[in-house]
């Protein structure tokens, strides 16, 4: 779990990309304290295993399916790339919850100054996105959490404050580029429940203990199920209740 506070910028050392993934290395200075290998650290907002530290840099794999979510894939030696170290139980949360799991990858449409900040409107190209988007919540674009300032149709708009742009590798991106996007964790669970809710599963139906008595009672030519000498019920605005 990260906050999206950006720790260190950090300088790709050696980039290897084939069919199978990737192995790549970064030279970096703080986030190499007490830094282990098996560790999980944010590159550019995903997480990332350590799989190597020697003469200060680290390294890590990265799968197909990451490469297919994220920019990795047109990284090349020297490029700079946004660090953060996971968070600990005594951190202070000055973002706000990142998993490092992209979503994917948006692009920056429109790039202006804004009195004494950087306006960048951002497009989503997935539909199933928009739901992770509200005016004054928070997304992370590179790792970078950020508030988001407006939201109109697929298009939504952050300002980058001076400090996050000399802090962080955002001030080298420009319109046309593909960031790698992250939208908000909780975002994710209430439009997840909200489909469920909508459209219930019948295999859940199914293979729930709890639930297949009820499936099994709804379905064509079921039986009832009570007994024959069972009492009748009554259904009361206080509850069931039973009588003779």
């Amino acid at each position: 779990m990260f906050t999206g506070l950006i720790e260190e910028v950090g300088s790709l050392k050696t980039v290897e990309i084939d069919s199978s993934g990737a192995m790549i290395s970064v030279q970096a200075q703080k986030v190499l304290n007490n830094l282990s290998i098996g560790d999980s650290i944010a590159i550019d907002g995903a997480c990332m295993t350590v799989t190597a530290i020697a003469d200060g840099t680290f390294s890590f794999v990265v799968s197909p399916e990451s490469l297919d979510k994220t920019h990795f894939s047109t990284f090349q030696p020297q490029k700079t790339v946004n660090l953060e170290r996971p968070l600990t139980p005594t951190s202070r949360i000055g973002g706000h919850y990142v998993t490092g799991h992209i979503d994917g990858l948006i692009q920056l449409s429109e790039r202006f100054t804004d009195g004494n900040c950087e306006r960048f409107t951002l497009t989503l190209p997935n539909a199933d996105w928009l739901g992770l988007i509200i005016p004054k919540g928070s997304v992370a674009i590179l790792g970078v959490s950020l508030t988001v300032n407006w939201v109109e149709g697929n298009q939504f708009s952050v300002a980058v404050i001076p400090h996050t742009l000399a802090n962080t590798t955002l001030n080298t991106y420009h319109p046309g580029d593909m960031l790698p996007f992250e939208g908000d964790m909780l975002g994710k669970y209430v439009q997840r429940f909200l489909a469920l809710s909508a459209q219930p599963d019948p295999e859940m139906l199914v293979n729930d203990p709890a639930l297949r008595p009820a499936f099994e009672a709804l379905q064509p030519g079921a039986k009832s199920g009570l007994k024959a000498n069972a009492p009748k019920s009554r259904i009361h605005s206080g509850g069931w209740f039973n009588f003779e």
